[in-house]
């Protein structure tokens, strides 16, 4: 269960309260992803993160905000996706207040100085450089590339290394106060915490934030293009993702979507993970997820391969895909899939910034939000034949886009491999 509230500013409290753990998270949810940018200010979301832990008016430098939290053994971080921003701090319960102090300071106060701009700037593009090098990582970032094109919700949320040798301490106040309003955010409390002291603790350390929402999420534009992405490069695996455009957030078959992803290779008794790892060994790894935004989707596949079966892999996955859409799921499948997804939803639960995230995430973004009863009616309520209706829709050999990157170096033969 959860409750909502709201300051005088507007601004959301929302607190989903636990038994049995002695922890508390509070997380600060903002509409600040990286589709609100420009080409201008491509990675400004991102390093604006980075930015708001070097010190505030209280905490004043980096080592002083880390220090505080590791005194206590706390934890502490942030993450900015396409679509919004978080910033949490995860302490026992006895020091929420110290949480919403720390958070606070940051987000009211941060100073961004020319000197830690420099220094951080060395770090983001470290940052960069790392998950360049990391393929299965790059892969993915790819796959919405490909899939999206030239526009905000294709790019990377890391950004260009142009914008972050430019940006300068004007640009980040400006970005904040576009979007760190009380109308762009959602102060989240999870875990062991009674709601009237959350509502307590943000009226005393985030009543003071002000403003008004200047800025909107970049309009998705028609965006075909190529089925195809390679970079060929030294690697000693070669990197995969197969997948189709999917459903947005709000779609009707939101639901249908997830369970059947879970069913091709969302777990280790999925059909991808029997068919193509354990009976064929193909790969070491394998998954099948969705990317859920307001506005599109992504279901894809993502594997690790040998280069030499990389042919035989791209094929054998497009075949699971098939097989689906012409075939559908089984009843055994859909209870399986259903059950399983309950059953990572009430584990997670049980982690109080996980639950921070699950019902913050939902306030920012959506019309209405769930507690676990209604969400759970939602997957007991996908049927077989819903989700057979949306794999014959998307998996589509038409629909089909590939992103790889490894030793191949014949983007042609790649393309005939899901278009033929």
């Amino acid at each position: 269960m959860f409750t909502l509230t709201r300051l005088a500013s507007g601004l959301p409290v929302l607190t989903a309260p636990t038994d049995g753990t002695a922890a508390v998270t509070v997380l600060v949810f903002a509409g600040a992803g990286s589709r609100y940018e420009i080409e201008k200010t491509r990675g400004i979301s991102h390093f604006l993160e980075h930015m708001f832990f070097k010190g505030g008016k209280k905490y004043k430098t980096a080592a002083e905000v880390s220090m505080t939290i590791d005194a206590i053994g706390g934890d502490f971080n942030a993450f900015t996706g396409k679509e919004y921003a978080g910033y949490y701090v995860k302490v026992a319960a006895e020091h929420a207040e110290l949480a919403c102090d720390v958070l606070s300071d940051m987000l009211l106060h941060a100073r961004f100085p020319d000197e830690e701009i420099g220094k951080e700037r060395g770090v983001i593009i470290e940052e960069y450089r790392m998950y360049q090098d990391t393929p299965m990582y790059q892969a993915g970032w790819d796959f919405e590339t490909l899939v999206y094109g030239d526009q905000p919700l294709g790019w990377d949320t890391i950004g260009t290394e142009a914008v972050i040798r430019s940006v300068k301490q004007g640009d980040f106040m400006k970005h904040k106060q576009a979007l760190y309003t009380p109308d762009n955010l959602v102060a989240t409390f999870a875990g062991k915490i009674d709601p009237g002291l959350a509502e307590r603790l943000a009226k005393k350390y985030f009543g003071g934030i002000g403003g008004t929402k200047d800025g909107t999420i970049a309009k998705l534009k028609p965006h075909a293009g190529k089925h195809v992405a390679l970079t060929t490069k030294g690697t000693e695996q070669a990197h995969l993702v197969l997948g189709v455009e999917g459903v947005s957030a709000l779609s009707d078959d939101h639901f249908a979507q997830k369970i059947l992803s879970v069913i091709l290779g969302g777990s280790m008794s999925s059909r991808m993970f029997l068919r193509i790892r354990e009976a064929r060994g193909l790969c070491y790894y394998i998954s099948t997820t969705t990317d859920n935004y307001l506005d599109t989707g992504l279901l894809s596949t993502r594997a690790g391969v040998d280069q030499t079966r990389l042919h035989e892999a791209i094929s054998a996955i497009r075949h699971e895909y098939e097989l689906a859409a012409k075939d559908g799921i089984t009843k055994e499948e859909l209870r399986r899939a259903k059950d399983f997804l309950k059953g990572k939803i009430t584990l997670s639960m049980e982690d109080s910034e996980e639950r921070a995230h699950f019902f913050g995430k939902q306030q920012l973004l959506y019309p209405e939000v769930r507690d676990l009863t209604e969400y759970f009616e939602k997957i007991e309520n996908v049927s077989a034949e819903q989700i057979n209706k949306l794999a014959a829709r998307l998996l589509k050999k038409e629909n089909l886009r590939l992103v790889v990157i490894g030793k191949e170096k014949e983007e042609k033969k790649l393309e005939e491999l899901i278009c033929d």
